[in-house]
């Protein structure tokens, strides 16, 4: 059995966390949710630095963490599907080069890594009004900061086949109806 893998992305405050502590009770036996390989970095001690030279060396961990957690679920052969906090892609909403040295530095391409994907839910950043918080510890980022981010997914992602967008504007619970039904047609469909 081949693992199918399914993206749950969106800038920093888009609900992501909550939404995926939901879906590990409600889903636990028929999806395998991998959490966000920046928060396995960071809470395990990699230090958070503001220099160019540490912020690549930061994307290229995240970049590995998440390739080999994949790997791994995928030679475990025990779920038909895995959800992922993040995919591959999202670190070039972080790369300070350019998008071609992304590619270059993992020696990839986005269509080999939209491949690695089933589809794409991208769960839109909130503003300020509709209540984006950095309760998050490891959530540095201003609500301008995110909601650029939050835009730099959106490019990365939406040209994937199967992208879903879930507007920020809806009220949390719709959101998270809205997560729920697209996962549940790609997972019992």
């Amino acid at each position: 059995m081949e693992t199918k893998f399914i993206v749950l992305t969106g800038g920093p405050g888009a609900g992501k966390t909550a939404i995926l502590e939901l879906i590990k009770h409600l889903l636990s036996k028929d999806i395998c949710v991998l959490a966000e390989s920046a928060g396995i970095l960071f809470d395990g001690g990699f230090p958070r630095l503001s220099n160019n030279k540490a912020m690549l060396a930061t994307q290229k961990a995240i970049f590995s963490i998440q390739e080999q957690m994949e790997e791994a679920i995928s030679g475990e052969k025990s779920w038909k599907y895995a959800l992922c906090d993040r995919g591959t892609l999202d670190g070039l909403a972080y790369w300070i080069e350019d998008e071609a040295s992304f590619y270059r530095n993992f020696n990839t391409n986005p269509k080999e890594q939209f491949q690695r994907y089933l589809a794409v839910i991208h769960l839109r950043t909130p503003t300020l009004e509709q209540g984006y918080n950095n309760s998050n510890p490891n959530r540095i980022e201003t609500v301008q900061q995110a909601l650029a981010i939050d835009e730099k997914i959106k490019k990365i992602w939406s040209p994937h086949a199967s992208y879903y967008e879930i507007p920020s504007g809806i009220d949390f619970s719709e959101k998270v109806k809205k997560t729920l039904s697209i996962i549940n047609g790609l997972v019992f469909s």
